[in-house]
C-alpha cells in the first residue's frame, strides 16, 4: 500500500518529454500511455470526446478518460466520488507540475487501490483524466454536465492539481492577502480547498491525509464558489463547484509557490519528489477512507 516515488518519477518523466496542449499529438500520446497504465491496474477506460468552448479563441476537441474499477465495478443506486487530475499542458510548457505531478498521483492511487478496497465499501469510484483544463477548465465543464445529466448521486469530486513544488525557505509562500498571518509563510504543505458546500469533503480527506506523517496539511473553505478568490477556482472543480456538487481542489497552491508556473523551466528536476510522495500516499490513504466511509 506504498506509493513508490520511482514509478512517480517515470511518470512525470515520460509525460514531459515534450509539451502537451490542447489537440496535439504529444497529448494523444500522453493519453495512450495513461490508458495503458490504468487498464495494466485493473480499470476499465472510456474515452468521452467532446466540443469546449473556451471564453476566447475557436472551440476544440477535447477527450476525457474516465476509468472504472473491474474489481469493483459501479452498482446501480450507489454513491460516487470522483478523483481526478488534469493531462494537458500550455504549449510553452513540459508541465511537470502542472500538471504531471498530479496524473502520476492518480496513476499510483489506481495502482494500489484494487489490491486495497475496503471490504464494504460506501461509495463508487470512478476516476477521470480531463482534457483542455488550460482552456478554461473545459473538461472539468464537460463532466459535470454529464454528472448533472446522470442518475449517478455524486457525492464529492476531487481534482488533484500541481502537487509537487516544496519550497522550505520563509518567505517562499504568497498568500492573497485576506490570507495573510492565517496560513504559513513557507511553501512546505499541501492545500486542501473547498467551498462553502464541501466542509464534509474537507474534513474527511484531511482524515484521510493526516495518516502520512510529515506532512504539513492546511485547508479552506471558500464563500459561495470562490468568487472573491479567483486563484481558488484555477481547476476542474470549480465547474462541480457551480453544478452544486461539494469539491475539492488539492494543490501545492500553483503560482503562489513555484516559480515555474507556465513556463519551459517546470520540469521534473524542480520538483521535491519526497513532498510529492507523501501527497500521493496521504491522497491514496483519503480516497481508501471516503470509499470506506462514504459521504
Amino acid at each position: 500500500m506504498i506509493v513508490e516515488t520511482q514509478r512517480l518519477r517515470g511518470h512525470i518523466a515520460e509525460l514531459t518529454k515534450t509539451t502537451r496542449p490542447a489537440e496535439s499529438e504529444a497529448l494523444e500520446l500522453a493519453r495512450q500511455y495513461v490508458t495503458e497504465r490504468l487498464c495494466d491496474a485493473g480499470w476499465l477506460v472510456s474515452q468521452h470526446a467532446f466540443r469546449g468552448e473556451p471564453e476566447i479563441g475557436p472551440s476544440l476537441n477535447g477527450i476525457n478518460l474516465i476509468a472504472e474499477s473491474t474489481n469493483n465495478p459501479p452498482s446501480t443506486g450507489t454513491p460516487r466520488l470522483c478523483v481526478g487530475a488534469h493531462l494537458d499542458s500550455r504549449p510553452e510548457t513540459p508541465g511537470a507540475d502542472d500538471n504531471a505531478s498530479a496524473v502520476a498521483a492518480l496513476l499510483e492511487i489506481a495502482r494500489l487501490l484494487p489490491g486495497n478496497w475496503p471490504a464494504e465499501p460506501k461509495l463508487d469510484l470512478e476516476l477521470v483524466v480531463f482534457d483542455l483544463e488550460e482552456n478554461g477548465m473545459l473538461g472539468g465543464a464537460e463532466h459535470a454536465r454529464l454528472s448533472t445529466e446522470s442518475d449517478i448521486d455524486l457525492r464529492g469530486m476531487v481534482s488533484l492539481e500541481m502537487l509537487g513544488y516544496c519550497d522550505h525557505t520563509p518567505g517562499s509562500q504568497s498568500l492573497p492577502k485576506p490570507l495573510i498571518g492565517m496560513y504559513p509563510d513557507v511553501g512546505n504543505f499541501i492545500a486542501i480547498i473547498g467551498n462553502q458546500n464541501s466542509d464534509t469533503l474537507i474534513r474527511e480527506y484531511k482524515t484521510g491525509m493526516q495518516c502520512v506523517g510529515g506532512l504539513p496539511i492546511e485547508t479552506l473553505a471558500v464563500p459561495s464558489n470562490g468568487e472573491y478568490f479567483q486563484a481558488t477556482r484555477l481547476s476542474d472543480h470549480s465547474p462541480f463547484w457551480d453544478a452544486g456538487y461539494p469539491a475539492l481542489m488539492i494543490t501545492d497552491t500553483s503560482f503562489l509557490r513555484n516559480p515555474h508556473y507556465h513556463m519551459p523551466t517546470d520540469t521534473l528536476d524542480t520538483l521535491d519528489m519526497e513532498f510529492l510522495q507523501k501527497v500521493a500516499q496521504g491522497s491514496f490513504e483519503a480516497v481508501r477512507h471516503m470509499i470506506a466511509t462514504g459521504l
